[in-house]
């Protein structure tokens, strides 16, 4: 009974700080420069790294991010 207990434990303070470290956010401007710099600024914010998870140029330049706290 106690393995169970701590096992359940474990499991939902894993599950809760993968919840808590990572966000998404996406910017977009037009160009990939000034798109990245305000991923920048909400990571700074956040006080969070981050990590480009995806990016296009269409009529503007879109960018998506996970910050990493």
């Amino acid at each position: 009974m106690k393995s169970i207990k701590n096992t359940v434990a474990v499991t939902a303070l894993i599950l809760v700080s993968f919840g808590s470290f990572a966000q998404s956010v996406t910017a977009s401007a037009s160009t990939l420069d000034s798109a990245e710099a305000k991923i920048a600024a909400q990571a700074h914010k956040a006080g969070a790294s981050y990590k480009i998870t995806g990016a296009r140029v269409d009529n503007g330049a879109y960018v998506s991010a996970e910050l990493i706290k």
